[in-house]
């Protein structure tokens, strides 16, 4: 029978890489077993969402049975649930523009004498709700060519982005709203009125209401010209407020006695 061979080694002798190598490859176990942790943090951070998301699903079907908010366009499970837990009951408010005006969705009015002016959304209201109508807006209009249409004649407009957003949830709002309160879904239609299905909205969207490319220009140039006169503005009163190297020249009132 034939003996494996012994491993020589003899006592003292030190097998760990030294040098620019063996820095090299510390730095990476280093790194390895940081990615080991964060991964293990983004495993379990994911399994919370998905727990919470269930959560969200059930309580948001205890709210509303029969799906009425979540047939809008936009209104997925997440924001479908706000809206819901939000508002609460919709015959609670005495009409449509209560429920709007308690989301905040509307604008600030200054009246004075004869005159009445508009000017930014109140953000009086709920914002957690605000938001929730805000992303639901963004995806509805990219579905519903009644909202499609609407988002860009603002645009065409001068309306920024945002703006035309907000007006797309005020009206998004307020359809929900009454199907709500009316006890009826959400139908979505093209804007001669047909009935159509999400996949004929989209469809329809991408061939007749999208943004003309100069638009899209004429807004990108305006917020950089604003933005530049901000930045112009906010230097010209930093550069206002810098005390001098050196205290002001006056005259002197000094009377020299000989």
């Amino acid at each position: 029978m034939v003996s494996p061979p012994r491993c020589h080694h003899r006592p003292g002798t030190d097998h760990t890489v030294r040098g620019p190598t063996g820095l090299l490859l510390q730095t990476l176990a280093e790194l390895a077993a940081d990615i080991a942790v964060e991964a293990l943090q983004a495993r379990v951070l994911t399994e919370q969402i998905e727990d919470l998301d269930e959560r969200i699903a059930d309580l948001y079907e205890e709210a509303d049975p029969a799906g009425i908010i979540a047939s809008a366009p936009g209104m997925g499970p997440v924001n479908s649930a706000v809206v819901a837990g939000r508002i609460g009951d919709p015959h609670r408010f005495p009409s449509l523009a209560a429920i709007r005006a308690y989301s905040g969705l509307v604008p600030k009015v200054s009246q004075s004498g004869l005159h009445n002016h508009q000017y930014g959304l109140t953000k009086a209201g709920d914002p957690l709700l605000r938001e929730a109508l805000f992303n639901a807006a963004d995806h509805a209009r990219k579905t519903d060519p009644q909202l499609a249409e609407k988002y860009v004649r603002l645009r065409n407009s001068d309306r920024h982005h945002d703006s035309a957003i907000c007006h797309i949830a005020t009206t998004l709002l307020t359809r929900i709203a009454a199907c709500w309160r009316a006890g009826e879904h959400y139908v979505l239609r093209d804007t001669d009125g047909r009935i159509i299905t999400p996949e004929e909205g989209r469809s329809i969207v991408r061939e007749h209401h999208q943004i003309d490319p100069k638009v899209r220009e004429k807004g990108a140039r305006k917020r950089q010209s604003k933005q530049l006169k901000e930045r112009a503005g906010r230097e010209h009163q930093e550069s206002r407020s810098t005390p001098t190297s050196r205290p002001a020249d006056f005259e002197s009132t000094r009377v020299d006695v000989a």
